[in-house]
């Protein structure tokens, strides 16, 4: 961010996350959550807005957002109000959106917690204004049929929704996406949401402006669109260098809401910015508050599993893991429940941490698959490290077995023996092979016995060669010297 940094201006970014939660049902009603449905078949009167439908609230919903307000350090409010944001849209089928609002007297459901993110060496606590539930809208289609039209799917209509908003502590694009990483593998522990971003289960909008030096704190602007992590830190990106730009040469930055072009790489103007005032809330008169008492929050505080920051302190002061691979860990929730459980059958932190950071998510990333969609299983990883720590096949027979593994339900032991990858360990038959190899290649021979290293290695490679890759490296290596030593 060239421009930004030559006129020593500081980006101030803070977020506004919404994660659609884990529910059967909708927000208001016993509508059935469900991605992919055929539009308009998952609705009601209540979330279709039609006269004389009265809402009720999913405790299952509040329930989770409590989960998640614990877990982030947030005060709960033991009386908390739904309110009416009015705004007209095609997808809000009622013109206004029942949510919660710091509004007079009448708090969401939770305030005022933290979140610790570690960015370059740096751990800090970024702020929670608030985390309250809402629900969500329609979805307007645009068919590419050549007519001018647009369509509206109201299933989505009334899911439940938390969202939660960040002070505006973030100070980098770079921040914005540790943090949305780690908010998405908290919520994800929790199971409070399935954090999804390419299927609209976490959604986040943007505000960013820019400080200058003496202090002053230029205006906002809201971006929208960020589909993706990448996404996100790209649009934030440009924007901060568009309104350096415009600052440089004496342009106002006007608040106004801007949406990201994922193809120009750019964000463009939709809309003057609304503020509070302009959605004109107020409390829901078809809803009364909710009423949280310390029974039911000493229950909820009692079920939280250990959350990402525990667990990725415990993977590196107790289990010896780097921090790289511990957060690569954590930050998966799948992912560190499959590495627990391969833990139990093969007791090697840092090699199962290395093979599932590495060789399975390459292989991972490469079907564009999550692990739990593969055929592989906490024990078979443990069965094909074991066969490897046992030299019955080598670390690259392994690495080229893992792929059949993670496709196949056959035991590892039985395609190693398929496809003929079991090592040659036998040492007679090894100093055989090495003596038949020293005799056709004297002259690699002399030249290691000179003191030239490398000649070794050649020579390995030979044997190698004659086994098709099947002799045990360390034990060829060994025979090798012993011959070259004592010829």
């Amino acid at each position: 961010m060239r421009a930004v940094t030559e006129r020593g201006l500081q980006v101030v970014i803070g977020l506004e996350i919404h994660a659609q939660l884990l529910t059967a049902s909708k927000m208001f009603c016993g509508c059935a959550v469900a991605f992919g449905a055929p539009p308009n078949t998952l609705v009601c009167p209540v979330c279709l807005g039609l006269p004389g439908a009265l809402p009720v609230p999913n405790r299952r919903a509040v329930e989770l957002g409590l989960r998640t307000a614990l877990a982030l350090g947030c005060r709960v409010h033991p009386r908390s109000q739904f309110h009416r944001k009015n705004y007209y849209y095609p997808d809000l089928p009622k013109n206004y959106q029942i949510s919660q609002y710091q509004y007079m007297d009448h708090p969401p459901l939770a305030t005022d917690g933290w979140l610790e993110i570690e960015v370059d060496g740096e751990v800090r606590a970024i702020r929670i204004r608030r985390v309250h539930l809402e629900e969500d809208t329609g979805k307007l289609l645009h068919p590419q049929d050549g007519r001018p039209r647009s369509l509206v799917d109201y299933n989505r209509s009334g899911v439940p929704l938390m969202e939660i908003v960040t002070q505006p502590d973030l100070r980098s694009p770079a921040e914005a996406r540790e943090f949305l990483l780690e908010l998405r593998a908290l919520l994800q522990t929790l199971e409070v949401s399935a954090g999804r971003m390419e299927e609209g289960t976490l959604r986040v909008d943007a505000n960013i402006s820019l400080r200058q030096p003496d202090g002053t704190l230029g205006t906002r602007t809201e971006v929208k669109n960020l589909n993706s992590l990448r996404a996100l830190e790209r649009a934030l990106t440009f924007e901060a260098e568009r309104q350096a730009g415009l600052l440089a040469q004496g342009t106002p930055v006007v608040q106004e809401t801007r949406h990201w072009d994922e193809r120009r790489q750019v964000t463009f103007s939709t809309r003057t910015k609304e503020e509070a005032e302009d959605y004109r809330y107020f409390p829901e008169p078809d809803l009364v508050p909710l009423h949280i008492d310390e029974a039911w929050l000493d229950a909820i505080r009692a079920s939280l599993p250990e959350l990402p920051a525990q667990r990725r302190a415990r993977y590196v002061t107790a289990l010896g893991l780097g921090r790289h691979e511990a957060n690569l860990i954590v930050r998966d929730p799948k992912l560190a429940a499959f590495f627990e459980a391969t833990l139990a059958a093969f007791p090697q932190p840092r090699t199962v941490a290395n093979w599932l950071v590495g060789d399975v998510a390459g292989v991972l990333h490469a079907e564009g698959r999550e692990i739990d969609q593969t055929a592989l299983t906490p024990a078979r990883l443990a069965d094909l490290l074991r066969l490897v720590e046992e030299g019955r096949i080598s670390i690259r027979a392994a690495k080229e077995l893992l792929p059949e593994v993670m496709r196949r339900d056959d035991p590892p032991a039985a395609l190693v023996a398929e496809r003929g990858l079991e090592q040659l360990s036998d040492p007679e038959a090894l100093a055989r092979v090495v003596d038949e190899v020293l005799a056709a290649h004297s002259q690699p021979a002399e030249e290691y016995r000179q003191g030239k290293d490398r000649a070794l290695a050649f020579l390995v490679g030979q044997v190698m060669k004659r086994t098709g890759g099947r002799a045990n490296p360390d034990l060829v290596n060994r025979l090798l010297r012993e011959r070259l030593r004592n010829a």
